[in-house]
């Protein structure tokens, strides 16, 4: 595992985008500050450039690099997970508006799935993570399930074939300033 994320690390540095395991489905990734690759992401998977992203974070101090403030009840959510969670929060900081909401909230998932974990440390940055499908077809539980067209269109493929903790995409719920729930996704 060690020599692939050398190898997705190299490229996300240097502007590619990846197809990788994460701690729920395959996904694309890239760095959440590189316009370009963000728009490569937009474009494999050809959906609107409007809508946002989520991020992985492996510890508390990235979280706290992306959010201007963090909600008190998030962490009870998080530690009360049972599975994988996003949370939208309000104010992004740090990173492209091309990933963050509109009203520039941002998801970010944190993940202690070895390999994207490593990825990360390796980064030192958190790491774009979105379904690895054509938008609106079904995300891919497995590396199998990634369609060819999205094999083909990115600058490096995880060689983890079998790799991927889950095999659905994660709860989502959204956190406003005044900490109220709203849930996206179960």
């Amino acid at each position: 595992m060690k020599s692939e994320i050398e190898k997705a690390a190299e490229v996300v540095k240097s502007g590619g985008v990846i197809l990788y395991p994460t701690d729920t489905i395959w996904g694309l990734g890239c760095d959440p500050n590189n316009e370009e690759a963000i728009n490569k992401i937009i474009a494999i998977k050809k959906r609107a450039d409007h809508k946002s992203f989520i991020l992985l974070v492996n510890s508390e101090r990235l979280l706290n690099r992306y959010v201007k403030e963090i909600p008190d009840v998030c962490f009870d959510l998080i530690d009360c997970a049972d599975r994988p969670l996003t949370i939208i929060y309000p104010g992004g900081q740090h990173l492209s508006k091309k990933v963050m909401g509109e009203d520039l909230s941002i998801g970010i998932r944190l993940t202690d799935y070895p390999f994207c974990d490593q990825l990360i440390n390796k980064l030192k940055y958190a790491i774009v993570s979105t379904s690895a499908n054509i938008s609106g077809d079904k995300s891919p539980a497995s590396f199998q399930d990634v369609v060819e067209e999205i094999r083909d269109a990115v600058d490096y493929v995880v060689d983890l074939p079998e790799e991927a903790k889950g095999s659905t995409a994660s709860q989502i719920i959204k956190i406003s300033a005044k900490s109220e729930i709203e849930i996206i996704r179960k």
